[in-house]
């Protein structure tokens, strides 16, 4: 079978998995079976198009049961369960476009009265987008890692490189799986006050992106209530399942045909390959 061949097949099926994915029962009843708590993750991984890099989004709904409580001072060492379902959809398109299709894809598996737990990096985007589209009490929560990665570029701006400055962020990372972010945002605003002039900018920086995510650092409740709050799930999608075939080298797409492998990526991802091929079978 020559490329071309293969090439043609998987656009053609690309397109027919796109609507298999958001109109067939199958990914829903998959979904309603397994058990779980629903959570819900996005992100994105920048695909280099004819027109450019584009961010392809990719959105994953899952299931996974509730792990044990955790101090926090054991946060980094909490093995969750791994995921009883998950479902995966992308797209290159603009965020309110990505917001409507979360809103159908939810109502496609019934979940429209369901409380979620939406993981983020902390763009502005994603709460927006979630806060129109989900029900009002699911659960925002800012990536642990994301929120990390903050504190310790803010230690290092104070502090210079070396220990000092990770202890400084290690030590605010504990403080608010202890106390939930809110308290922090407290906390470092006292410590602003004591801060020579030049290094209050990078307290300032730090402060305006907790803020920004203020409502979604309610870490030491999740932690009582076994729910993850790390992104790692959305992540290993984006690096997996659509980076390690899209961003192949040299590689430049238009966006509906990556689109299109993209689908298949997320059907294979989703563990419906199988059910897939035998629908279409049948």
């Amino acid at each position: 079978m020559s490329d071309d061949t293969i090439e043609r097949v998987c656009q053609e099926e690309g397109i027919e998995v796109q609507k298999w994915m958001r109109e067939a029962p199958q990914p829903a009843q998959a979904f309603t079976a397994a058990g779980g708590l629903v959570e819900f993750s996005t992100d994105g991984v920048k695909i280099n198009t004819v027109d450019g890099w584009r961010e392809m989004r990719i959105s994953v709904w899952a299931k996974r049961e509730a792990c044990l409580p955790c101090v926090p001072e054991h946060w980094d060492q909490r093995v969750l369960h791994e995921p009883t379902v998950r479902l995966a959809i992308c797209a290159i398109a603009k965020s309110h476009v990505i917001g409507a299709s979360w809103q159908w894809f939810t109502t496609h598996l019934g979940l429209q009265e369901t409380a979620l737990s939406v993981l983020g990096d902390g763009a502005k985007w994603i709460w927006s987008e979630s806060a129109k589209r989900f029900p009002s009490q699911s659960q925002w929560c800012l990536d642990i890692y994301h929120n990390s990665e903050h504190l310790h570029d803010c230690g290092k701006a104070l502090l210079g490189q070396g220990p000092e400055a990770r202890a400084w962020a290690d030590d605010q990372v504990l403080y608010q799986l202890a106390h939930n972010g809110p308290a922090l945002i407290e906390r470092l605003r006292e410590q602003r006050l004591t801060l020579a002039p030049e290094k209050q900018s990078a307290m300032d920086g730090l402060l305006g992106y907790l803020e920004d995510n203020r409502d979604s650092m309610w870490y030491r409740d999740r932690f009582q209530e076994g729910l993850p709050i790390g992104s790692g799930l959305i992540e290993g999608a984006c690096k997996n399942m659509i980076g390690a075939r899209l961003k192949a080298n040299s590689a430049r797409w238009r966006v509906r045909r990556a689109e299109r492998i993209g689908a298949l990526r997320c059907l294979d991802y989703s563990d419906q390959w199988d059910t897939y091929w035998l629908s279409t079978a049948a």
